[in-house]
């Protein structure tokens, strides 16, 4: 494949991961070649191929002879990711300077807070908070790993903050975080950063009822909790 050929697929494969991500092709939508290639302007190879690789992240379900869907969100997936979220923010914040500099984060907070910020922008910001917070430990490096792993429960979240329709909580939880880590309280850091990365779990299960035909019906995937990290 030609260097522009990689580059083409790359663009194609972000674009439509950010389309199941976001929500814009919702939980069990159908996926047709022909008309994804048509909006995005692209031949189909690239939006085959970067099927695939949607369907290796569980994000995307291929079926011969049926049709390609986005993957219904699934709960086990959800828990996997929240586990490794947590295994390393958590550890992560052990290794604070005893004086961090949180000026940028400060700044990313008075973003969020700001009154009828679209869900998307506080998302974005969101996800650049808990990253500054890896980054001031210095484990940034991690964070790729993190979100390559966390699409379904990115999905999960967006349909909590939807179904909220405020992010006045979450923003809240950050403050709450941040004020821990200026101080260098890690014991409450940490827990403080516990407790919102599970918030999460309670919109699954309040969505879950009102609308399962979002969710992966498999059985047993009801969340359980593992260990004293994540599920007991």
């Amino acid at each position: 494949m030609t260097e522009r050929g990689r580059t083409n697929r790359r663009l194609v494969y972000e674009k439509l991961r950010r389309k199941v991500l976001t929500l814009e092709l919702p939980p069990g939508a159908a996926l047709s070649e022909n008309e994804l290639a048509a909006s995005l302007g692209v031949s189909r190879t690239p939006v085959r191929e970067s099927l695939i690789l949607l369907a290796e992240e569980g994000l995307v379900q291929v079926f011969p002879q049926v049709g390609s869907f986005v993957s219904r969100v699934d709960p086990r997936r959800v828990a996997d990711a929240q586990f490794l979220r947590e295994a390393v923010e958590l550890a992560a914040l052990e290794d604070l300077p005893e004086s961090p500099d949180v000026a940028e984060l400060e700044e990313n907070l008075a973003r969020q807070q700001e009154p009828g910020i679209d869900l998307e922008e506080f998302f974005a910001l969101d996800e650049e908070f808990h990253r500054g917070l890896l980054e001031l430990s210095g484990h940034d490096p991690a964070w790729p790993t993190v979100v390559s792993a966390k699409g379904h429960l990115d999905r999960a979240r967006r349909l909590g903050l939807h179904e909220a329709n405020t992010p006045e909580v979450f923003a809240r939880q950050h403050g709450e975080i941040l004020r821990a880590v200026a101080a260098h309280d890690i014991p409450l850091a940490r827990e403080t950063m516990r407790t919102h990365l599970r918030e999460v779990f309670a919109d699954i299960e309040r969505i879950r009822e009102r609308k399962p035909d979002l969710f992966a019906s498999n059985t047993g995937t009801t969340p359980v909790r593992r260990n004293v990290v994540v599920w007991e």
